[in-house]
């Protein structure tokens, strides 16, 4: 009987399965004729048929102690292992083999040698059975029993999983000794498998554990997040993939994004790195790559739009219709860069948002005052914990269009630091040539911002980094006139504050000259901000009383004697000019944030050595002015009737007044000249004549800046004549018309030109010396006298 995969051994009692023809006719005959059969294993179990030479030589006689026939037709036998045999021929029947075969003994040995052998071998058989775990304790107890080593491997090889051929070696040995040595060969083997495989056990087992604890928290968190009806994390990164089909990414940034969701996938839920990416991911998404508002081009509704909410403002509102029209020729053409350049309250950022409004775009704003990180600009690296992008990518991400209008708040503010110049930063941004592929730190890829028309706002041109001012459009704009402010108020102003404080025009009416007065006497300022702060205060009592009904108002429309009752005294002493002509006071004019201003200058001689004495806290350039003064009075001293040495017995006090406010320019320089020329030739200077303007050595009068801001305060001080630079006369076009017609404006190019105006020669010929002109000044002013004769001018 051939045996596939198996080896029976002397001794043994074991079942065998015959389902095979030849098989089940030779156990048949086997039956019939002693019940012993011949046993030996096929040399390839996937055999059907057997050959001759397909069978091992060394076998088992057996004897058959039951069969069982199976419902398959298939038996089962239980057969006991009696000698071992050497196969020395076959005779092939019909059905079956017969063979010829010796008996082959195992051979006896004894000794202390077998003897350590048996032990060594049950020693392993032990600690085999220990890992295993799957050897009946009754077969332990047989083999620590046993005395003979035949027996002993022949029932440990019997247990062992040994394969056939490492069996079937084992059985065709017949010294003790070699097949103890052999059996504890392959238990050392198995024993060294069943120690890594229950080493990589235990490692699947804890991977298991560690596996089926997350797969239990999270079914736990799903569980959670779907009682609090929030999403879990598969849904969220299926809501992802979606997202990021929709955004209509680039594809650069589409393929950044999909591998990060890749990664992400790969991550635990709860890992901060996942956390991070999620984020990254949704920053990508949310950005508008592809969307923008459709503009509105009709130049027409453009301008009614512009009109409406803003009085005045001419050359910005031109300058957009401007780019409109060219828009609508040539649509590819790139956003312009402006920067609205004007003292606080014009109505800056104002504009931008009704210029955002006219042409259908949506509005984003940023304030860059104080900003001193680059990284507010650029974003910081996504490696750093709390990155975020820049302000630039978040007001994109806010707008949800890559095209709004978007208005860089207070450029002229920024500063820096060791983290950076973001002045430095915002030059690709407002480079139409770069800021097509504007990259963001955070983002790391490039975004497209050639679409946007950025605009942006400054109070001083000067503190704009000089080469951001290189890449803008300046546009300049100036305070408003009284008259600009009154249009302001009633167009705008009135009807918005009765709205907000729940007034209407049966409660309060602010007429034009009421209007008027509160601009003259309670706000100085070029902007309208402080005026809107007054009428809201002047609301907020006539609001109060209604409430308390107590109307103070005798009618609707507002009295000035009630307007000072509500809003109190002036708060605003506007300087005039001087009512007389004087020595040695002429009148400048200054620029200053809130607009223009008159300026008092004073010269007095005094006894001493030549020494001049600067003060009104002058800044360095105001100073050098002074001393450009007194070298051209020196040179010209001959001219005016001065003796030549005036200087040296003398010396020379300039003050500007209101010495708390700091002063600085050069454009007082023809003022100081004057105002020494009329000190020292006794010629006073004409009242009501103001003047600007920077002097040289030589005499010549330079041109200056903010003359419209120094005409307007000219014109609230009441001052009829102002003399100007010649090289100013180009500044003189986009004057508002009210200026003009009430200044006499003299251009000048030298200093002889300037005194030619000021002074007032036909007064210095109606006295004979300096000092007699002196006396009846004195006289007619009744102010004492100094050293040198003249009256000290008085204060203004």
């Amino acid at each position: 009987m051939p045996l596939r995969d198996m080896v029976v051994y002397p001794n043994m009692i074991v079942s065998l399965f015959v389902g095979r023809k030849k098989t089940v006719r030779a156990l048949e005959e086997s039956m019939q004729q002693g019940r012993k059969i011949a046993l030996a294993a096929q040399r390839q179990a996937q055999i059907d048929d057997p050959a001759l030479e397909d069978i091992y030589e060394v076998g088992t006689i057996v004897r058959i102690l039951q069969v069982l026939k199976m419902p398959d037709d298939s038996f089962k036998v239980l057969v006991e292992g009696q000698e071992r045999i050497r196969i020395r021929g076959f005779r092939a029947r019909d059905n079956y083999f017969t063979v010829d075969y010796e008996v082959s003994p195992y051979e006896i040995q004894t000794g202390a040698i077998v003897q350590t052998a048996m032990r060594n071998a049950l020693e392993l058989f032990g600690k085999y059975a220990r890992l295993s775990k799957n050897i009946p304790a009754d077969i332990l107890t047989s083999l620590n029993r046993m005395k003979d080593p035949h027996r002993l491997t022949d029932l440990m090889a019997e247990q062992l999983p040994f394969p056939v051929d490492k069996k079937q070696k084992l059985l065709e040995m017949v010294k003790p000794l070699a097949r103890l040595e052999a059996l504890a060969e392959l238990l050392y083997n198995e024993i060294e498998l069943r120690e890594i495989e229950r080493r990589i056990k235990g490692r699947v087992r804890k991977q298991i554990d560690i596996t089926q604890k997350e797969y239990y928290l999270n079914e736990q968190i799903k569980a959670i997040r779907k009682e609090l009806g929030q999403k879990d994390v598969e849904s969220e990164n299926e809501e992802l993939v979606q997202r990021i089909k929709n955004a209509q990414m680039p594809k650069g940034a589409e393929d950044k994004a999909t591998k990060e969701l890749a990664r992400l996938d790969r991550m635990p839920p709860m890992s901060p790195e996942a956390t991070v990416t999620r984020t990254y991911i949704e920053w990508l998404v949310a950005l508008p790559w592809s969307f923008q508002t459709p503009e509105k081009l009709d130049l027409r509704i453009v301008a009614r739009t512009l009109d409406k909410d803003h009085y005045g403002l001419r050359k910005v509102k031109d300058r957009v219709l401007e780019y409109l029209a060219v828009r609508k020729l040539a649509p590819k053409m790139k956003g312009p860069i402006l920067c609205l350049v004007g003292p606080p309250g014009v109505g800056k950022t104002s504009l931008a948002r009704s210029v955002a409004a006219a042409i259908n775009r949506k509005f984003v704003r940023i304030s860059l005052g104080g900003v001193r990180d680059e990284a507010e600009i650029r974003g910081h690296r996504r490696t750093y914990i709390g990155a975020m992008p820049g302000k630039i990518i978040q007001s994109l991400k806010n707008a949800k269009s890559r095209n709004p209008v978007f208005l860089l708040d207070e450029i002229d503010k920024m500063g820096s630091d060791f983290r950076g110049d973001p002045a430095c930063a915002l030059l690709e941004v407002l480079d139409p040539e770069q800021n097509q592929a504007f990259n963001d730190h955070y983002l790391d890829l490039d975004f497209d911002l050639s679409n946007i028309m950025f605009i942006a706002t400054a109070n001083i041109f000067q503190n704009i980094h000089p080469t951001l001012r290189d890449r803008m459009e300046i546009i300049e704009i100036r305070g408003y006139t009284q008259e600009e402010k009154t249009q302001i108020a009633q167009r705008h102003l009135n009807a918005r504050l009765l709205e907000e404080h729940g007034l209407t025009t049966k409660d309060l009416v602010l007429s034009r000259p009421m209007i008027e007065k509160i601009i003259a006497e309670y706000t100085f300022e070029a902007g309208v901000r402080n005026l809107n702060r007054e009428i809201s205060a002047l609301m907020r009592k006539v609001t109060r009383l209604k409430v308390e009904k107590k109307s103070p108002l005798k009618a609707k429309e507002l009295t000035a004697l009630e307007l000072t009752k509500l809003l109190g005294p002036p708060k605003i002493l506007r300087r005039k000019g001087e009512k007389a002509d004087v020595v040695g006071i002429a009148t400048g004019l200054a620029w200053t944030e809130n607009g223009g201003e008159i300026l008092t200058i004073e010269v007095v001689p005094l006894p001493g050595k030549g020494q001049l004495i600067l003060t009104g806290k002058l800044g360095d350039v105001m100073k050098e002015s002074g001393q450009a003064a007194v070298s051209y009075a020196r040179k010209h001293a001959k001219d005016f009737h001065i003796p030549p040495d005036f200087y040296h017995n003398s010396d020379i006090h300039i003050h500007v007044p209101e010495g708390a406010i700091p002063k600085d320019g050069p454009s007082a320089g023809i003022a100081m000249a004057a105002a020494l020329v009329s000190a020292f030739s006794g010629i006073p200077i004409r009242k009501n004549t103001a003047m600007t303007g920077e002097i040289t050595l030589r005499g010549r009068v330079l041109g200056i800046g903010g003359l419209k801001e120094k005409l307007l305060a000219a014109m609230r001080a009441g001052i009829k004549t102002v003399i100007i630079p010649h090289e100013n006369q180009k500044d003189l076009v986009d004057l508002p018309v009210e200026v003009t017609r009430s200044l006499e404006i003299k251009l000048v190019q030298n200093m002889q030109q300037v005194l030619e105006v000021v002074l007032a020669r036909e007064k210095r010929s109606q006295v004979k010396t300096r000092k007699a002109y002196a006396k009846k000044a004195r006289e007619q002013t009744k102010q004492p006298v100094d050293q040198n004769g003249i009256s000290p001018p008085a204060v203004m």
